[in-house]
């Protein structure tokens, strides 16, 4: 698993190392620049200290190079060429001198060689460049040491500041440990880091939508269960009414009566389900290109029975280019909500129409009748769920077909209106979705 800890102290350890092995390097080389600098002053120096000095011949026969001191070593000519000094008979350089600074490769390794012409006298001052070396690695080491003592203490103040500065994290996942379904406060956001604030703001806004979700599915639970409560008991009722009956007759209407019952309760189970389905993240349909003119057509054909049974003319006025993205069958839901509403509700004889319009911002699909309408002081509510006006009158419904269009309406970033109905009576309710262009829904197209 990775560390965030972990990854920080070995990228920081190994940075100050490397940084601390360049400078070792770089200190070295120019160590060993200003060595060659101070020891190439000092040869020029001693030469000119030595010349015109007298010095006798040296006797024939004076040692080879091998091993010895390694310390300067001078020679010095006369203008015949004989060697009048050498300071170390067995170290003997090249015979021949070129003047100036010349570094000559012996079989002990490169010389450092000064040659000056003076006073008649040839005058050689050599050095092992070993020593240069040696003096460059001694005063680099004594540069670093200091660095590589301290190196232990600078990783121990990175793992504290490491652990100090990734403290905020912990708090900030031991409060979220605290939260529960039960307890979904906001986590505090003082005294946190610049860069840990945003996370927080993000989980913040996480909790505020579970908690919103949550109470919304806790007070569906008990809307359902309270709304189920009625039919249930009135087909229980009727289920004992039918058990007592004595006559062929009373047994049929307490049947009859059961089944409207169970009808009644199996439609309300069913727009209960059909609202679970359009919560926020529970729905998976595939997002699709929709006609709604098409489905429109659809479901004035299915429920064309109802409206015909109350003499309802029931009819598609206008078609204009009606095509959204969305989700089929949630968009056929909205329709046939709204649609049977205005069914329900018109009295026999009634108008409903349907139309499709092109509007400014979208595409909008109204929905309008000739009936009582919606009185004012409800019009705040009717989409709430399982609110039933004050004109529903001995309409049969459980209040939840607006709340399921709402809902739809929302997953497809479309806006319900409540408007006038046919001829200044009833009501009308529009669906206004979005131009596709400007303003896409959230569905994107199947290939």
């Amino acid at each position: 698993m990775r560390s965030i800890r972990r990854e920080l102290l070995v990228w920081l350890l190994l940075g100050i190392a490397l940084a601390v092995a360049a400078a070792a390097v770089g200190t070295y080389w120019r160590a060993r620049d200003e060595a060659n600098a101070l020891f190439d002053y000092q040869l020029k120096e001693m030469a000119a200290s030595l010349t015109d000095a007298p010095f006798a011949a040296v006797p024939a026969g004076a040692g080879a190079i091998g091993t010895g001191s390694d310390a300067m070593v001078v020679q010095i000519w006369d203008r015949n060429g004989v060697q009048l000094f050498l300071s170390q008979p067995r170290r003997v350089l090249p015979q021949s001198a070129q003047l100036g600074f010349t570094t000559v490769a012996t079989d002990n390794g490169p010389w450092r060689i000064f040659s000056t012409l003076a006073a008649g006298q040839v005058v050689q001052i050599a050095q092992p460049m070993s020593a240069r070396r040696e003096l460059a690695a001694s005063m680099a080491l004594r540069t670093i040491m200091p660095l590589l003592a301290v190196l232990p203490f600078l990783a121990m103040l990175i793992w504290f500041t490491i652990a100090r500065g990734l403290k905020p994290l912990d708090k900030v996942a031991a409060a979220v440990a605290r939260r529960s379904p039960a307890l979904l406060e906001p986590l505090p956001e003082s005294d946190l880091p610049r860069e840990v604030q945003p996370l927080v703001a993000a989980l913040n806004d996480l909790l505020s939508r579970l908690r919103h979700t949550l109470d919304a599915q806790r007070a569906f639970v008990a809307d359902a269960a309270h709304e189920l409560r009625t039919p249930l008991t009135a087909v229980h009722l009727q289920a004992q009414l039918a058990e007592r009956a004595t006559t062929d007759t009373e047994r049929a209407a307490a049947l009859g009566e059961l089944k409207g019952g169970l009808e009644r309760a199996t439609r309300l189970v069913e727009q209960l389900m059909t609202l679970a389905r359009e919560e926020p993240g529970v729905s998976d349909a595939l997002p699709a290109t929709v006609d709604l003119g098409a489905l429109a057509r659809e479901v004035i054909a299915d429920l064309a029975p109802l409206a015909g049974a109350k003499g309802i003319d029931l009819g598609l006025s206008s078609t204009a280019d009606s095509t959204v993205g969305g989700d089929t069958d949630a968009l056929r839901t909205l329709i046939s909500n709204l649609v049977d509403n205005a069914i329900r509700y018109t009295p026999a004889g009634g108008w409903v129409d349907v139309a499709l319009t092109e509007v400014a911002d979208g595409t909008a699909l109204t929905v309008r009748d000739n009936g009582p309408g919606i009185a004012a002081e409800d019009r705040e509510r009717v989409f709430d769920r399982f609110y039933r006006g004050s004109g529903a009158g001995c309409v049969r419904g459980s209040g939840l077909g607006l709340a399921i269009v709402k809902r739809i309406a929302e997953r497809h970033r479309a806006r319900v209106e409540l408007g006038p109905g046919i001829d200044g009576r009833g009501l009308g309710m529009t669906v206004r979705f979005p131009q596709r262009s400007s303003d896409p829904p959230p569905y994107k197209e199947q290939p």
